[in-house]
């Protein structure tokens, strides 16, 4: 049986959008994500969707998720992966199984040009896909 992840940010437009697509498509046969912010933006960011599209991977269906769609719902772990999301994680999250966090830094925030930005945004990708991997995959 495949263990369930929820990935947990503040907007869910960016770093938890990533997550839940790398975990799907690189562990999909030991694990289920899912992704939400505790304060959803309402999009998911089209630099998001373009550097997982890099990778093969296709966001642009994704949706923005509250947390509040997961109320009451067990998940095997919960990994928060931006400071403000662990600090207002939900109290109803208490019953989740393994509570971790990895934070990365906001690519939404990042400033220059297109491709200066676009850089962050891969960077990014590359730290959520080498750390929060390696970090499942070292779980079971």
């Amino acid at each position: 049986m495949k263990q369930s992840v929820l990935v947990l940010c503040t907007g869910n437009s960016c770093r938890s959008q990533m997550a839940e697509g790398l975990i799907n498509a690189k562990l999909g046969d030991q694990f289920v994500a899912y992704s939400a912010g505790t304060a959803p933006s309402g999009y998911v960011h089209p630099k998001a969707i373009a550097v997982m599209g890099e990778l093969g991977i296709d966001l642009s269906q994704n949706e923005s998720k509250s947390t509040e769609l997961f109320r009451g719902r067990y998940f095997d772990h919960v990994i928060t992966v931006c400071d403000s999301a662990k600090e207002t994680c939900p109290v109803w999250l208490g019953n989740a199984g393994n509570k971790t966090h990895i934070g990365f830094y906001d690519p939404a925030e990042a400033t220059g040009s297109d491709e200066e930005i676009t850089a962050v945004f891969r960077q990014v990708r590359d730290q959520i896909a080498d750390q929060i991997l390696t970090f499942l995959k070292n779980s079971n």
